[in-house]
């Protein structure tokens, strides 16, 4: 088993940092999936088609991480129907996740995939670095974190501008959860029970997936 990348608090020095770690605790922690955000193209199982980062390559290094916080399934996702995961970074808990290490304009690029708006514009990461959240907007993925630092690269990812108590919860489909458990799985730090009894846990799932059911999935 590979070791669990413990992420510094510190926010880092450099607020202009040629590359990030891009924090994936959604389907993105699969490697495939989040290839389709970099080179373009249409994951299997979902409805839409990404256009891809200016930058083709994919990441260099890719870690597990543990984030404080707590991850649940809420709204109604038009690309896998079910709910979609978010990150409340203020609840209690820890969120299993895989931090991808990309340039900078990748993530802007990923980013605004992730917003429904057409890659090519950089994020400033000024704010993010220096308050640790950023608002670009009201929409669900639209509020930047910087959780530390890992290496002394910042650790960042975008959730939504709510708690999670403020919104209705919602059941992720299948694939989603595939996807997603899939990634975690490939970190190389959980087995195939701590991820199921995980992502069975969170809010939103929980009561509609089981972790056998979970466990069926990943051996499927």
């Amino acid at each position: 088993m590979k070791a669990l990348r413990r992420i510094e608090p510190e926010l880092p020095v450099d607020l202009s940092p040629a590359r990030v770690w891009y924090t994936a605790y959604g389907s993105n922690a699969h490697l495939e999936r989040l290839g389709c955000y970099i080179r373009g193209g249409r994951p299997s199982g979902t409805a839409r088609t990404y256009p891809g980062c200016r930058d083709p390559r994919m990441p260099s290094r890719s870690v597990a991480v543990e984030l404080g916080g707590a991850l649940y399934f809420a709204t109604e996702s038009p690309v896998w129907g079910g709910g979609r995961a978010f990150y409340d970074p203020l609840a209690d808990g820890r969120v299993l996740a895989r931090a991808h290490l990309v340039t900078t304009g990748q993530f802007s690029d990923i980013a605004a995939q992730e917003m429904y708006r057409e890659p090519g514009a950089g994020i400033d990461l000024a704010e993010v670095l220096t308050r640790r959240t950023a608002s670009l907007g009201e929409g669900r993925y639209e509020t930047l974190v910087c959780a530390g630092q890992v290496e002394g690269l910042p650790v960042l990812t975008f959730t939504a501008p709510w708690g999670m108590r403020d919104v209705r919860w919602n059941p992720p489909s299948a694939a989603y959860v595939r996807y997603l458990a899939d990634g975690l799985l490939s970190a190389g730090v959980w087995d195939v029970e701590a991820v199921a009894s995980y992502v069975a846990a969170c809010p939103g799932a929980a009561g509609h997936w089981s972790e056998e059911a979970i466990r069926g999935l990943l051996s499927g």
